[in-house]
């Protein structure tokens, strides 16, 4: 399954010198320890194509019935408790009618899917116990800095029991995967069934699940991805726990602050993240957070964009108090909000594009909206429409969009922009316009020449 062009699905503190001492001869030890956590996985899909409808649509064809087609995969898990739970890619199992877990004896034994985790990509499996079973341990992910050493252990192309050894080559990686990238990179050989397999640190913790490679021809370059441990043991308890996830929810569509709309906003940086609109009854509603606003902090912690907002939140617990730290017309303010119940749906709706507009003449043809369009586009009174074909669509607008406020003051007639328009010229700032584009909410910056 492709992520991007090239990538395949597959599987702080200070600084001092190193000594000889933490240079490991081999990690020999570290394979004998582990090796029996690890498993390679097998699984079997009954696919139904439109032969076999066409089969039971005509029964009498004289080809005779169509067979229905069984793909099978491989890819790599660790067991992570003695009661025989084991963690591996959400990738690997989905859809899957039988899977089985081949141990490092070459035992082979029946696998029953727990729970999994398409947005992160974590799933986890379970087997009846085995006699002293070997089991890996979690370690800190966080932890990890770029240099350090890494060992993957899977079965790539099926050959089990693999070992590879690299550096971490960088964290926090977003490869537009899903909603949640925040890959380890490792340059640790990794290639296709290595997928759901353990990524450990020189002492033999699991810091990552590999998950994905960039791979141009197929095979590994060096350039692997890890799902880290701090987000990979968290989903994984709560599978073993619940059998389902739960992750914190704001209540807020976002968009990137880009140059022009910080110059709009009023704001020196592009950092943060701007609240394109707020959903009624959120926890971002009732803590009052506004459209316009653009959040700089959460717990603390400096948010550089939607990507950092959407992670921080969905990794705090459904209930849990959060602070946050809005930008709202050049003032700081902090806003303490109970996070809720994030739903599957809204997954992968917590940001909008942001169009970044051309430095050219505003060009908009506006006309009031009539009040039966108003009606059929859900829109209270007091706002304008952008005319088809305008030359505004260039900069970012579309036929059909509805602007409602300009420099966040409410629209009621078309000087109302043309007002806003000219105030904007004279500041030398782009004009900030929040628009309705089916529905949805997003603001978007105007520059003149």
């Amino acid at each position: 399954m492709g992520l991007v062009a090239g990538i395949l699905m597959l599987s702080a503190g200070g600084f001092a010198p190193v000594s000889a001492q933490e240079i490991p001869n081999d990690f020999s030890a570290i394979v004998r320890q582990k090796l029996p956590a690890v498993v390679a996985i097998t699984t079997r899909q009954i696919i139904q194509d439109q032969t076999m409808l066409d089969d039971f649509l005509n029964p009498f064809d004289s080809r005779g019935p169509a067979q229905p087609q069984v793909r099978e995969a491989l890819g790599s898990g660790f067991v992570v408790s003695p009661e025989g739970y084991i963690v591996t890619n959400n990738h690997v199992v989905a859809d899957s009618t039988e899977i089985h877990v081949v141990f490092s004896d070459k035992e082979t034994s029946p696998a029953r899917l727990v729970g999994r985790d398409p947005a992160t990509d974590i799933a986890v499996l379970k087997v009846d116990p085995r006699p002293n079973m070997t089991t890996t341990a979690w370690g800190d992910s966080d932890a990890m800095q770029p240099g350090a050493w890494t060992i993957a252990i899977g079965s790539p192309f099926g050959l089990g029991g693999t070992v590879t050894v690299g550096v971490l080559s960088a964290r926090s990686r977003d490869i537009q995967a899903g909603p949640y990238d925040d890959f380890l990179q490792t340059d640790a050989s990794i290639n296709r069934g290595n997928s759901g397999g353990p990524l450990f640190n020189a002492r033999g913790e699991v810091i990552g699940v590999n998950t994905a490679i960039v791979s141009p021809f197929g095979g590994s370059i060096g350039i692997g991805f890890a799902v880290p441990s701090r987000t990979a043991r968290s989903v994984a308890d709560q599978l073993i726990r619940t059998g389902r996830i739960e992750r914190g929810f704001i209540g807020v569509r976002l968009q990137e602050v880009t140059p022009s709309l910080a110059q709009a906003l009023g704001i020196s940086s592009t950092k943060g993240a701007l609240v394109a609109s707020v959903e009624p009854g959120s926890p971002a509603d009732k803590a009052g957070l506004q459209s316009g606003d653009v959040i700089t902090r959460f717990n603390g912690k400096e948010v550089q964009g939607v990507h950092d907002l959407t992670l921080a939140a969905a990794n705090e617990k459904p209930g849990s108090k959060a602070t946050l730290t809005r930008n709202r017309g050049g003032s700081q303010q902090e806003v303490e909000l109970t996070l809720g119940q994030r739903k599957d749906e809204e997954v992968q709706t917590g940001a909008v594009p942001s169009p970044e507009a051309a430095d050219q003449r505003l060009g908009l043809s506006l006309s009031p909206i009539p009040d039966e369009a108003r009606q059929q586009l859900g829109l209270q009174p007091g706002t304008t429409g952008v005319a088809p074909n305008s030359p505004a669509a260039e900069n970012g607008l579309r036929p059909g969009d509805v602007i409602v406020s300009a420099n966040n003051r409410d629209v009621a007639q078309p000087s109302d922009i043309q007002e806003e328009w000219a105030r904007s010229r004279q500041q030398h700032k782009p004009i900030l316009l929040r628009i309705n584009r089916q529905g949805q909410s997003l603001f978007i910056a105007l520059a003149a020449s």
